[in-house]
């Protein structure tokens, strides 16, 4: 399966929780976009070249800040730039979506739901989240 990138619409002022501390806004657009992906915590550290311990820490209630290097190491593997990882918003220069080898209709359902407001897209993809978890035991 080829690689594709998450791009989520910026918004016109920053996530709430980077006005009130940017290590929150890591941990959990860092626990987002790993749900998103798919990814478990230890594939992710694998993929990444990183300890399992260090993103667990990262995600944890007691989180740190990753170093640079390490930030982009993760952001490469999850597919967004570190910019969404700390903001909750992309930098223009990432206007687009590589959806090699996805069928068109997934192509189309991505482009759509990068168009709501993330709290939205949050719902849709726990909902698809949630259903898949449901079809994929019948």
């Amino acid at each position: 399966m080829g690689v594709w990138f998450l791009l989520l619409p910026p918004s016109s002022s920053p996530p709430q929780a980077v006005k009130q501390n940017p290590i929150i806004a890591i941990r959990e657009n860092l626990r987002e976009t790993i749900d998103f992906c798919g990814l478990e915590q230890k594939e992710l550290a694998h993929k990444a070249n990183i300890s399992l311990r260090s993103i667990e820490n990262y995600l944890s209630d007691n989180a740190s800040i990753p170093s640079a290097d390490k930030g982009v190491q993760i952001a490469k593997v999850l597919g967004v730039t570190v910019e969404y990882l700390v903001t909750g918003t992309d930098s223009p220069i990432r206007s687009h979506i590589p959806l090699h080898g996805i069928d068109s209709e997934i192509q189309q359902l991505i482009r759509s739901l990068k168009n709501l407001p993330k709290g939205k897209q949050r719902i849709i993809i726990k909902n698809a989240i949630n259903l898949y978890e449901i079809f994929k035991k019948e």
